[in-house]
C-alpha cells in the first residue's frame, strides 16, 4: 500500500534522476520576470512529480511553482512542490539545486523531502519523528554567537527590493564568520537542519521554497520565524531559520540594530 512518505521519496528520487541527466544541457530558457528563469526541465520535473503523486492520491490538491497545481493552502490534503529549486544554478551548470516536496494537512507541514541529486543527498522529515539525511538523524548546530556562525541568505528577484536587502547582508557580513549566497532556499534550510549552516534568512519566498525545509529545521531542533520573530507563515514571505541559539541576534541585525554584534 502506498504511503505518503514512500510516494514522496520515490517522486523526489525520480525527479532528481531527471535533473542529473540534464544538468548543463538546458535547451530552452524562459523568463518569469526580469531575472527569474524557468527551463523545460522545471516543467518536465514538475509533471513527473505531480503525475506520480496523483496516481497514488487522486483526491489530493497541489500547489506547485510552475503551475501544474494552484490549489490554496487551506486544502485539507495538499502537496507543495518545487520541482527544481535553483533553476539559475541548474541552467548555468552550477551544482546547487534540488527537488523539494512537502505534504501539508490543513495548512500544516506533515512531511518534507528535499533531494540534491548530484550529491545523492535525501533530506527527510516527518512531524514528530525527527529529521534525517540518507537515513541518519540530523540536528542543528550548537554555535551560540554570530561571530562563529556560517550563515546563508538569498536576494529577491525584484531589483529594487534586492538593493534594500543588501543593507542587511552588509550587517551580517561584518558580524558573522561568513555568509553564503548560493541560490537555493530549500537547500539552505536543509543545511540549517543538518548543522552545516547555523542560520538562514530571506524575504519574498513562496510556499514551495520553504514548505519542506521549514519542517526539516523544526524537526532537527531549530527555530523558524518571520522577520518580526512571529511564527513562520507561508503567506508572509519572510523567513529566518536558525539553530535557535543565534535567532534573536539574527532578528536584531535584520531589524538594523547591533544586537547581533556580540
Amino acid at each position: 500500500m502506498a504511503t505518503i512518505r514512500n510516494v514522496a521519496v520515490a517522486a523526489a528520487l525520480a525527479a532528481g534522476r531527471l535533473l542529473r541527466e540534464h544538468v548543463g544541457r538546458v535547451r530552452e530558457i524562459r523568463y518569469k520576470g526580469a531575472v527569474n528563469l524557468v527551463t523545460e526541465i522545471d516543467i518536465a520535473s514538475e509533471r513527473l512529480i505531480v503525475e506520480a503523486i496523483r496516481s497514488a492520491f487522486p483526491d489530493h490538491a497541489f500547489l506547485t511553482e510552475e503551475g501544474s497545481g494552484r490549489d490554496g493552502l487551506e486544502a485539507p490534503a495538499l502537496w507543495v512542490i518545487d520541482p527544481l529549486d535553483g533553476t539559475t544554478n541548474f541552467a548555468h551548470g552550477y551544482p546547487m539545486f534540488c527537488v523539494s516536496i512537502a505534504f501539508l494537512r490543513n495548512g500544516r507541514p506533515e512531511l518534507g523531502v528535499i533531494y540534491q541529486p548530484l550529491l545523492d543527498e535525501l533530506f527527510l522529515a516527518e512531524r514528530g519523528t525527527g529529521a534525517f539525511l540518507n537515513g541518519e538523524r540530523i540536528r542543528v548546530s550548537t554555535h551560540r554567537e554570530l561571530r562563529s556562525a556560517l550563515l546563508a541568505t538569498g536576494f529577491p528577484y525584484d531589483l529594487e527590493r534586492r538593493r534594500q536587502a543588501l543593507a542587511a547582508f552588509a550587517r551580517f557580513t561584518l558580524t558573522a564568520r561568513a555568509v553564503r549566497r548560493d541560490g537555493s532556499a530549500a537547500l539552505n534550510l536543509a543545511y540549517v537542519a543538518a548543522g552545516r549552516f547555523d542560520g538562514f534568512w530571506e524575504q519574498e519566498l513562496s510556499p514551495w521554497d520553504t514548505a519542506a525545509g521549514v519542517l526539516l529545521v523544526e524537526e532537527a531542533g531549530g527555530t523558524v520565524t518571520d522577520y518580526d520573530g512571529k511564527p513562520y507563515s507561508f503567506l508572509q514571505g519572510t523567513c529566518v531559520a536558525s539553530n535557535g541559539l543565534i535567532h534573536q541576534a539574527m532578528l536584531g541585525l535584520i531589524a538594523g540594530n547591533d544586537e547581533g554584534a556580540a
